[in-house]
């Protein structure tokens, strides 16, 4: 009697552990095809765009393989541009808006900077002010070249690179000058 019941647990208790190893075969194929399908999306590229639907409401897009998803701005957008500042081989949107903060309630030029995190639109960086009042921006390679307006009235020209999370200062390329001046130095 003790042999049976014994021989019952244990056939039951076998049972038991083939499914759960089959069950966790399935489990394991499935997140290898997830991972597949995530390394496919990065291998097809990926394609940021603005639609403006009117002065103060537009939309970043991001196309990534079959994968489509919006970022609703409800902000004036004055620049927007693309290009990897973080340097893991995929590509940003910049986008500059006008809007006040918390901090600073006077709406002004800011810099949104958002990613693609499989296949979704992610902020990465959502800044309220850089070193004067904001005038303009662009890329110049990995970096943000800025034109902005000092205290003073003066005009300057800075570079800031991506660090881990938002932009440090890197370098003047001209300071207090004329807006005229600092403009194309900004454009060069």
């Amino acid at each position: 009697m003790f042999f049976s019941l014994f021989w019952k647990k244990l056939s039951f208790f076998c049972l038991f552990c083939y499914f759960c190893v089959e069950i966790m075969k399935v489990y394991l194929r499935c997140i290898v095809l997830m991972c597949l399908q995530f390394s496919a999306l990065s291998l097809m590229g990926q394609r940021f765009s603005l639609v403006q639907e009117n002065d103060s409401l537009s939309f970043v897009v991001l196309e990534s393989g079959e994968y489509v998803d919006r970022w609703q701005l409800p902000y004036e957008v004055y620049r927007f541009c693309t290009g990897d500042i973080d340097g893991n081989g995929t590509d940003e949107a910049l986008v500059g808006v006008v809007k006040s903060t918390r901090f600073y309630p006077s709406p002004a030029r800011r810099i949104f900077v958002f990613k693609n995190h499989h296949g979704h639109i992610r902020p990465m960086w959502l800044g309220s002010k850089l070193g004067g009042e904001l005038v303009d921006f662009r890329l110049n390679g990995n970096r943000v070249r800025s034109f902005e307006r000092a205290p003073d009235g003066s005009y300057f020209v800075a570079e800031y690179q991506w660090r881990s999370f938002g932009l440090k200062f890197e370098h003047y390329v001209v300071k207090a000058e004329t807006k005229e001046k600092a403009k194309e130095i900004f454009n060069q």
